[in-house]
């Protein structure tokens, strides 16, 4: 873990402080993680299917938003995957783009609220 932090103080000495901070979270609900459970089974149970398909959503993730410059030009990114204490994944991503102004951060900025009325 203090690697991890040396690594985020060596960014931010050479490129300056990221301009997002973004958290991805597993969702247990995902098609392709209930496609590959057995009947009996929970997601909690088969915890190397939800992190491989978590893995390949979060790849397919990081690639958007660098290759097609959802937010703008990259920079530099770095991202830490964690573990939630329900047992699922979730990661915090850092971004540093080509300086978002202030005027331009309410174009990027969006929160979701999850539907209640979906078990």
């Amino acid at each position: 873990m203090q690697e991890y932090a040396q690594d985020a103080m060596a960014y931010v000495r050479d490129y300056g402080r990221p301009d997002l901070f973004i958290t991805f979270t597993c969702n247990p609900a995902w098609d392709e993680i209930q496609q590959l459970l057995l009947p009996e089974k929970s997601q909690v149970d088969r915890y190397e299917i939800t992190a491989r398909v978590f893995r390949q959503k979060l790849k397919s993730l990081m690639n958007f938003i660098v290759k097609y410059e959802v937010f703008g030009s990259v920079r530099c990114w770095m991202y830490s995957v964690e573990w939630q204490k329900r047992g699922f994944l979730h990661v915090h991503i850092l971004i540093l783009y080509n300086k978002i102004t202030s005027d331009e951060i309410d174009d990027v900025i969006c929160a979701e609220i999850p539907r209640t009325d979906v078990e």
